[in-house]
Order: structure tokens, then C-alpha cells, then sequence
């Protein structure tokens, strides 16, 4: 009579055989292991040194402001047509150019601002922005 006993039951095994996984990984570690000293492989160059520093001159900034009236403002003091071409013609001339921020009443006529923005390219400047309040 043969007895059966639960020790020699021929389950499936469920669980991953992780060996293989880990022989793999080892040999690729191996192998980066070999290959990164070659590719950080370079010839040995001694560069100049640069001892200059660049000379970074800030442009000014020019506040057109032009009030409801037509009357022209450079930076806070008032100016006619004549002075403003010339003031134009300067800055035109000015390597860097200076930024021209036109700063127009809310309730100025667009033909005074027009004005200023045609003496502005005929004259050649090329940074010309507008100055706006943000709403709230």
C-alpha cells in the first residue's frame, strides 16, 4: 500500500526565476564599466585664457510724454517740433540707440501722437515702444 504525502506533490511554481535577470545585469555593468573610460577619451589641449570682460553699455531710456493738449515732453521737460527733431536726429546718431518710450494721455487726439511717431521714423529710430497703465 502506498501512502501519498504532501511532499511529493508537482505543484507549478509561480515565482519568477530571477538568476537570469540578474546574470544580465551584471554583464551590462560589466561592459559600461569597460566602455566609459574609453568614450571620456580626449586629447589634452591647453586653451588660451581670456582676460577681457565684454563692455556691456545699458542704453538710456527717452520718455516722450504728450499731454491732451498736443503739447510734447522730453523726459519731463517740454520741448516744440524743432527740439524734438534735433533731439531725434541725436539719438538716431547714438551707438547704442536709446530705447523712446512714448507716453500719450489717455484723452490725447492720435494725430499728436502720430506726429511724434512719424518725426520718430523719419529721423531713424529704431527702438520706439509706448508706455500704457495696466488695468486693474
Amino acid at each position: 500500500m502506498s501512502f501519498h504525502t504532501d511532499s511529493e506533490d508537482d505543484d507549478v511554481v509561480s515565482e519568477i526565476n530571477m538568476t537570469p535577470l540578474v546574470d544580465v545585469m551584471l554583464v551590462l555593468l560589466i561592459i559600461f564599466m569597460i566602455t566609459v573610460p574609453v568614450l571620456t577619451h580626449s586629447v589634452n589641449i591647453d586653451l588660451p585664457r581670456a582676460s577681457n570682460q565684454p563692455n556691456v553699455v545699458k542704453p538710456k531710456t527717452i520718455t516722450i510724454s504728450i499731454t491732451q493738449t498736443g503739447q510734447v515732453y522730453w523726459n519731463d521737460v517740454l520741448i516744440d517740433q524743432q527740439q524734438l527733431d534735433q533731439q531725434l536726429t541725436q539719438i538716431a546718431a547714438q551707438q547704442p540707440q536709446a530705447d523712446v518710450h512714448i507716453r500719450g494721455d489717455k484723452k490725447v487726439d492720435y494725430e499728436f501722437v502720430m506726429v511724434v511717431m512719424a518725426a520718430a521714423q523719419r529721423h531713424g529710430v529704431q527702438k520706439l515702444g509706448f508706455i500704457t497703465e495696466p488695468s486693474a
